[in-house]
């Protein structure tokens, strides 16, 4: 394990006192949460954004996409549990 020294402001070492003990933790455990947390969300967006990249050079690629109003139609008829057929991808308008 490695030792990182944060330099936190005093306001902020008295909120994070409040709120550890508020959750029944130490000061050291709710920062390591608070890591993790924040690490975990980066973590899931940036391979959000990778995936949204991409589905976007898929389309680029083969030109083809499936409007919103029809694919928010095929959506909401499957919410509601009924017998859909997906939409069909259609070349872009340029």
């Amino acid at each position: 394990m490695t030792t990182t020294t944060i330099r936190l402001p005093d306001d902020f070492k008295t909120r994070i006192a409040v709120a550890a003990k508020r959750n029944g933790t130490t000061a050291h455990s709710f920062i390591l949460d608070a890591i993790a947390e924040k690490i975990a969300q980066e973590e899931k967006q940036s391979n959000f954004n990778d995936l949204a990249d991409k589905r976007y050079a898929t389309i680029v690629s083969s030109g083809k996409t499936i409007p919103w109003n029809q694919m928010r139609g095929y959506l909401e008829d499957r919410l509601a549990g009924g017998e859909v057929s997906r939409p069909l991808p259609r070349k872009l308008a340029r």
